[in-house]
């Protein structure tokens, strides 16, 4: 168990560093278009380019946000129970989680694969787009692999009547 959510916390450590880059591009990209445009200068395809870049840093941020828990949960009726049953709604949730985004890394990596072998471009710049939904599908990974450490937890706290 704890080599797993070794492996999690070291992947998630990778894309949250590559999503603040994604990021601070994004934000630089955005500040010198609005400045060039100051001179009557447009960067043709800057809607493209940060649109690629906000959907990168989004998606390699996933499993860090799950994983420090920094997401909106709203815990009203699970409060309410005793911990081993809490521990197996617990346990549910995460591998409803766990399951859903599987089959959105899989899928996501597939149309991933389906727009390289057509070779579809974007349509102001024309070039490749299959590098950007492999990054959104390798966030997508990272989130899983958070899901698949914490529902091994949930798992042994259910088996363990809700000791940690």
């Amino acid at each position: 168990m704890l080599a797993l959510e070794k492996l999690s916390a070291l992947v998630n450590r990778v894309l949250v560093f590559f999503a603040g880059v994604a990021l601070a591009a994004m934000m630089f990209f955005a500040v010198a278009d609005m400045a060039l445009r100051r001179f009557g200068i447009a960067v043709a395809g800057s809607y493209e380019i940060i649109g690629w870049l906000s959907a990168g840093a989004l998606a390699l941020a996933l499993g860090s946000v799950q994983q420090h828990r920094g997401h909106v949960a709203i815990d009203l009726l699970l409060t309410r129970l005793d911990q081993r049953p809490r521990a197996v709604v617990e346990m549910l949730m995460n591998l409803l989680a766990l399951l859903l985004f599987a089959a959105v890394t899989w899928y996501v990596f597939a149309y991933g694969r389906l727009l390289h072998q057509t070779g579809s471009l974007s349509e102001t710049l024309q070039v490749i787009v299959y590098p950007w939904v492999y990054v959104v599908a390798t966030g997508a990974a990272g989130l899983t692999l958070t899901l698949l450490a914490d529902f091994v937890r949930a798992a042994r706290k259910m088996l363990l009547g809700g000791a940690r």
